[in-house]
């Protein structure tokens, strides 16, 4: 059976591992959207158009969400899984500095896309082909915890753990809904945090950031891109829908 998987922020870091690990499984069907073209033209390149199709553009723009949709549908026939992992950081000041407009953009890329998205792609998640549409969030522990000068992105978080949440109330059984935090990984957006925001954080904040990489103690894309990739190809129990987990949870080692 085709499992036809739409993927936001599938360039790098944990998108790109996602998308490996996905198309490892001769069935699937991929729609990738990033705002850069090269890591989308890898995939083509590597598994050719009759699996991927891609979405180059801003996620937050209704015309992106909405061409992708379609291209999984003109190209591929349904929609049966979504992959939320698109988002940023910035802005990363205290709160007492906060920018109205920088907030909003960040929760136009971290949010609203998403209910954008998620809006456009129900009437095809609800007649998945194998019975059930899946909509996986990938969130942050910031959701939960506040880090130094992270206001803006911990509330775009939280938000959105709550919108699985409710998406999981209203939409089941047709749909179901998981929000899953990936740990602390190895991606550009660490190294962003290190060498450009930092001077926004308090000194205990960054060296957090900085003592995990010197450690050697983030964590591969590959090892929570290996659970997005099995919650997206294999069965939910039902007591996980609607739910905010971290990767290492042990209710999601089964799809290790």
């Amino acid at each position: 059976m085709t499992n036809v998987i739409l993927l936001t922020g599938a360039s790098r870091g944990i998108g790109a591992a996602i998308a490996r690990k996905v198309l490892a499984d001769a069935s699937v069907r991929l729609v990738a959207i990033a705002r850069s073209s090269d890591g989308l033209q890898q995939l083509v390149d590597q598994y050719g158009t009759e699996r991927v199709g891609v979405v180059v553009g801003d996620i937050s723009e209704p015309m992106v969400y909405q061409k992708a949709v379609k291209t999984a549908i003109d190209q591929f026939g349904q929609l049966d899984v979504l992959v939320l992992n698109a988002g940023v950081l910035d802005p990363v000041a205290p709160i007492g500095e906060a920018v109205i407009g920088d907030w909003k953009r960040l929760f136009d890329i971290n949010f609203f896309s998403i209910v954008g998205l998620v809006a456009e792609a129900l009437p095809y998640l609800r007649n998945a082909a194998n019975g059930k549409g899946k909509v996986i969030a990938v969130s942050s522990g910031a959701s939960t915890k506040a880090y130094s000068s992270w206001g803006a992105y911990g509330a775009s978080k939280a938000a959105l753990n709550h919108y699985i949440l409710s998406l999981s109330s209203e939409e089941q059984p047709l749909v179901e809904a998981i929000s899953v935090a990936p740990g602390v990984v190895d991606t550009q957006m660490q190294s962003d945090i290190r060498e450009v925001h930092g001077s926004k954080m308090s000194v205990e904040g960054l060296q957090r950031f900085i003592d995990l990489k010197k450690n050697n103690q983030l964590v591969h894309p590959d090892e929570p891109a290996a659970i997005y990739a099995g919650l997206a190809l294999r069965e939910w129990p039902p007591d996980i829908n609607g739910k905010y987990l971290r990767y290492n949870d042990q209710v999601l080692s089964q799809f290790n």
